[in-house]
């Protein structure tokens, strides 16, 4: 995405929209957005593990499908969120505070769009409020909810940028994710230990040098 100019934040709201199927082939099962039921994603499990060459109705596959769905509600909780709620509640005691406030080192885990295989890393997260402040837990909590869906790294990088921008109206926004994926370690190249680093500035990150390397420095980059 091209950055605006001058020191002016993006606050449009990027994460919630829709996507668009119309390019997409509905085919004989219909329309695509319609979710399918538990029996019917259990069923895809079970589809899967026949095509790998296995019996779904051995005893230790017998569970395997509900066992999937259970952890797909949880890994794809994200799409039941909205990332920018989760900054309503600011503070204003902060006194003469007017510096940076930076949450390094937050874990995350989101799955590869491509080949649905784990993406795990760390995202540093630092913003320059503007009178108020949130709660940290509050970052994290942003950060999981935009992983939590199918992704690619850079994307979600921007997206966690936009809520942050979004949701507290700062002087600035920074955000950087070093992560392993597993799309790269465990098939293909297989090249093991790489890591992806990305970076989002906005506003005063974006501008003031001395600020950007301010933070970089303090996540150690």
């Amino acid at each position: 995405m091209n950055a605006l100019p001058g020191s002016e934040l993006d606050h449009k709201a990027t994460l919630l929209d829709k996507p668009d199927f119309s390019k997409r082939e509905r085919g004989a099962a219909g329309d695509v957005r319609r979710r399918p039921s538990r029996s019917e994603a259990e069923a895809a499990v079970e589809t899967l593990l026949r095509w790998a060459g296995d019996d779904p109705y051995r005893p230790g596959l017998l569970e395997t499908p509900g066992r999937v769905v259970r952890a797909y509600e949880e890994w794809f909780s994200g799409y039941r969120q909205d990332p920018v709620a989760f900054l309503n509640r600011t503070f204003g005691e902060v006194g003469d505070y007017n510096d940076a406030v930076t949450l390094s080192d937050i874990p995350f885990h989101s799955v590869c769009e491509h080949h649905m295989a784990a993406i795990r890393g760390v995202a540093h997260v630092s913003y320059l409020p503007v009178e108020r402040v949130v709660g940290i837990s509050k970052l994290a909590r942003v950060v999981e909810a935009c992983a939590r869906r199918l992704q690619v790294q850079e994307r979600l990088t921007d997206e966690i940028a936009h809520a942050i921008a979004k949701g507290l109206k700062p002087g600035g926004v920074a955000v950087v994710l070093v992560a392993e994926h597993a799309c790269m370690t465990t098939r293909g190249v297989r090249a093991h230990g790489v890591r992806m680093v990305t970076r989002r500035l906005l506003g005063a990150y974006r501008d003031d040098a001395a600020l950007r390397r301010e933070f970089l420095g303090s996540i150690g980059m």
